[in-house]
């Protein structure tokens, strides 16, 4: 097996510490910023460090800014859209790889299709089913556009044939029907793929913004991300202290949750591009 040279190598890690900073920069003048005062945002603008830590940011952001209710909404939103996607698309992956039906040659075309129309296409015609529904205003309304979204039926019919057809044979022969083979076979071999499909739907329900601040039209229903677009908006004057600190209540979340399963993901990935 050819190595690479000691000159290669240095150059390589070179590059990727170099871009690894270059991303963390922003995320660190986000985490030092949460703890400034409004004073030093203007008394000296170009400073990263605060003079002192201090937490003010953050109490007035939950006691006089209702970010706890803005972030349990997020968070029931969320909790919808990964079991939807975690359940719905994996029947749906499991079906467009393993089962033969009418129809299944022009199922996964129109899923590829629906997943390259763009977003703001679809805003009109959900809107008018969600009024229809008369769901406006509530947190149904906006997590159903993302209870099954393409790209999670996409992963899990790839992810799907990576299991062995003789498992199900198998399993058929004993008499098991479909949905015995599906939850007690199929399921357990999946991992990778779920948690996939759990961190990309938990992304898209967490980071979602326009479509929430169409359909949610008063506080008690605010997400975390509208909630955060409207306080800054509150007063004439924008206080950057008390909007970092939301920033970086946000962005705690996705980190954890890609720091636990981020072994799961790129396993997932890997395996979903593989057919």
């Amino acid at each position: 097996m050819k190595t690479a040279s000691p000159t290669r190598l240095a150059l390589t890690y070179t590059g990727l510490i170099v871009i690894t900073v270059v991303m963390l920069l922003p995320f660190v003048w986000l985490f030092f910023g949460s703890f400034k005062t409004q004073s030093e945002f203007f008394s000296n603008p170009g400073a990263w460090f605060p003079e002192a830590f201090q937490l003010g940011n953050y109490v007035e952001l939950f006691i006089s800014g209702g970010f706890g209710g803005y972030m349990s909404n997020s968070i029931i939103v969320a909790v919808a859209v990964v079991a939807g996607n975690v359940l719905f698309s994996a029947m749906a992956g499991y079906a467009l790889a393993k089962l033969r039906f009418r129809g299944k040659g022009f199922v996964f075309p129109l899923v590829i299709v629906s997943m390259i129309v763009p977003y703001v296409a679809l805003f009109v015609p959900q809107f008018v089913i969600v009024v229809q529904m008369g769901l406006v205003n509530t947190l149904t309304a906006i997590a159903l556009p993302l209870l099954v979204m393409p790209l999670s039926v996409f992963i899990m019919r790839q992810f799907a044939h990576a299991v062995p057809f003789e498992l199900m044979e198998a399993a058929r022969l004993d008499g098991a029907g479909e949905s015995r083979i599906f939850f007690r076979i199929f399921l357990p071999l999946s991992g990778p793929g779920l948690a996939t499909v759990g961190i990309l739907s938990f992304l898209a329900a967490w980071n979602n913004f326009l479509w929430p601040l169409v359909v949610a039209q008063s506080q008690d229903t605010y997400t975390a991300p509208v909630g955060l677009a409207v306080a800054s908006q509150a007063s004439n004057t924008l206080n950057f202290g008390v909007m970092l600190a939301g920033s970086m209540i946000v962005l705690l979340p996705i980190l954890i949750l890609f720091l636990f399963l981020q072994k799961y993901f790129i396993q997932g990935v890997a395996t979903a591009g593989l057919k």
